[in-house]
């Protein structure tokens, strides 16, 4: 993969951290949903965010 630009740089970064953020935040509402319907939405929705995250993590790796 080419190396990124300081511009593609930070736009990936800010994603990271919203899908960061999103995960933290979806993670508390699971955890404080009584409906076990809701409480499924939010976990799968957080670990989505998550799955997210790590992909756009591989291409700091890189």
């Amino acid at each position: 993969m080419a190396n990124l630009t300081q511009i593609e740089l930070q736009n990936l970064r800010h994603l990271i951290n919203m899908d960061e953020t999103a995960y933290q935040k979806l993670n508390t509402y699971a955890s404080q949903a009584v409906d076990p319907q809701i409480k499924q939405i939010f976990t799968k929705s957080a670990q989505d965010a998550f799955n997210t995250k790590q992909k756009l993590m591989s291409f700091l790796n890189n």
